[in-house]
């Protein structure tokens, strides 16, 4: 393709004002050369600091492939104080001691499963609403972590099986790669990847609330007004990176070169490999592998109170670009943008075609016991609410609708969802939004689970129920519940101490053969399937 870096800044300029806020930094490289870089707004709106492209930023989930591109750098050359042991022998032995041996000896996990998002190990952001905690709620690794890891009893599905994503895999592999190394990971990465790379003032950063100075992250909106977001957890390997524009620009540089480079494992070692059961997975040592038009693109987003921040490379035209955001926009639908603006792609019209009622509703899957709700979209488009997002997909049929990674069909009562990410197929019933709304009394109480030791308290009065959580955070918010249909609510969960939340829980209450409510089942996507027993 032709490129007009003329066009490129043009497309960079148009940004703040479509993605409006207190600022933002974006780049787009070509062939590992920098055509276009854009900053404007502020670190710190109160004491007028403008952002520059030295302002550090926390990159937060970026950190996942930095953390993966280590783990290979380090098979390849190990220290010098493990050349005669096998580094990744030495690694799998240190996860049968991090998680129940079982786990490996029996369900096969490997250290791969882990930096390629599915190990089926939950979610220990989403984990910590199970355990009372508030989105202001203090996480320290040295404190809170010991006590979270030993509290992985199961998984929610099995290894190497399907994707689900997991701030937990990378907790893990953070303390299999230091124990092995005896080295702390903030060393390795500052020596094996920084230095390389050219990241100048790019460091690990574990502690959210004691962030680089000018850099300050904004909650609110532009109708509301903005204010500094409140972050209290440390995190590591997971998300804990802070890095400029100018050092994002240095690894998009070092990236490509790698990729391109035919003497290099990189590439193969990123590339996509195939689950157990013989279907392609899409993600990869901390690398999300998606479509855009005809272009395959891959990268991985970054979210923390306060921020939103993407990187994506395009594989076929070598084009880079990155998004940071010290606020709240779409930082990915961002990248999109520009990505679309630059290579031309437009989507494709929606068809003529109207839906069939019966696709609106509620559902539940009675695998994943997680609820499904389709919501009508623009023209020619239903919205499905599953994840921690409504997605759209565009209808190809009266009673079929698609999208890049999702086909779904509708068959009176019956909803059929496949996911191609998830590698999941969900065959949910419709919820009877009639049936058990009469007599609330049954479901209210106290329950508890064994595996989370946490208590789920579900109280109210009238025409609304309350879910609070108390554990080893203390007590938890009350959250606002409602009612799908039959023994299913959803529990809200809009904020959290991670920034992504966890998003609707799933709470199925389960009755014996009297008819007594005896349990609940507690899910969400990051995390499903914990069985609260009532007391």
């Amino acid at each position: 393709m032709s490129f007009d870096a003329e066009k490129v800044q043009r497309v960079l300029k148009t940004v703040p004002s479509l993605y409006r806020g207190p600022g933002g930094a974006v780049a787009v490289l070509k062939d590992g050369n920098l055509v276009g870089q854009h900053v404007w707004g502020y670190a710190d709106m109160d004491r007028r600091i403008p952002i520059t492209s030295q302002v550090l930023f926390p990159i937060c989930s970026i950190t996942k492939q930095f953390v993966s591109i280590l783990l290979l750098d380090l098979a390849e050359k190990p220290p010098p104080s493990m050349t005669r042991q096998d580094f990744q022998a030495q690694l799998l032995a240190r996860l049968r001691e991090v998680v129940p041996p079982e786990f490996v000896d029996e369900g096969g996990l490997t250290v791969e499963n882990l930096v390629d998002m599915c190990s089926g190990l939950r979610d220990y952001w989403a984990l910590c609403t199970l355990q009372g905690s508030r989105p202001d709620t203090p996480y320290l690794l040295n404190e809170h972590n010991p006590d979270m890891l030993r509290r992985i009893r199961s998984v929610h599905f099995r290894p190497g099986y399907e994707y689900s994503y997991s701030n937990t895999n990378f907790n893990v592999m953070e303390r299999l790669i230091e124990h092995v190394t005896k080295d702390s990971l903030g060393n390795l990465l500052t020596e094996r990847i920084f230095g390389p790379a050219k990241m100048k003032t790019a460091r690990l950063c574990p502690r959210t609330d004691r962030l680089p100075a000018p850099i300050v992250g904004y909650e609110g909106s532009e109708e509301f007004g903005f204010f500094p977001a409140p972050n209290f957890i440390e995190w590591s390997a997971d998300a804990g990176l802070v890095a400029s524009l100018d050092d994002m620009i240095a690894y998009e540089k070092y990236f490509d070169r790698r990729y391109t480079d035919p003497q290099d494992s990189y590439r193969d070692a990123i590339t996509p490999r195939d689950y157990r059961d013989g279907a392609k997975a899409k993600y990869r040592y901390g690398l999300r592998h998606a479509d855009l038009g005809k272009y395959n693109t891959m990268g991985h987003g970054g979210a923390l109170r306060g921020y939103k921040l993407m990187r994506r490379y395009v594989a076929g035209e070598r084009l880079s670009v990155v998004v940071l955001f010290n606020h709240s926009a779409n930082a990915s639908e961002a990248a999109g943008y520009i990505l679309k603006q630059i290579l031309d792609v437009s989507e494709p019209p929606p068809l003529a075609v109207q839906p069939v009622q019966q696709w609106f509703g509620s559902f539940l899957d009675p695998e994943t016991q997680l609820s499904i709700r389709v919501l009508p979209g623009d023209a020619g488009k239903i919205k499905i609410d599953y994840v921690r997002a409504e997605e759209t997909l565009r209808l190809v049929d009266a009673n079929k609708a698609e999208s890049p990674d999702i086909e779904a069909s509708i068959d009176g009562d019956i909803l059929h969802v496949r996911r191609f990410d998830d590698n999941r197929v969900l065959t949910a019933q419709r919820l009877n939004q009639n049936a058990g709304i009469l007599d609330r009394s049954p479901v209210q109480g106290t329950y508890r689970c064994s595996e989370t030791e946490s208590t789920f308290t579900c109280e109210g009065e009238g025409e609304i129920l309350y879910g609070l959580f108390d554990g080893c955070f203390g007590w938890g918010p009350p959250h606002l519940m409602t009612h799908l249909g039959e023994d299913v609510w959803l529990l809200a969960d809009p904020r959290a101490m991670d920034d992504q939340p966890p998003g609707d829980w799933t709470i199925v209450f389960v009755r014996n053969g009297q008819g007594a409510v005896v349990k609940a089942n507690v899910g969400c996507w990051l995390a499903r399937k914990l069985d609260f027993v009532k007391v």
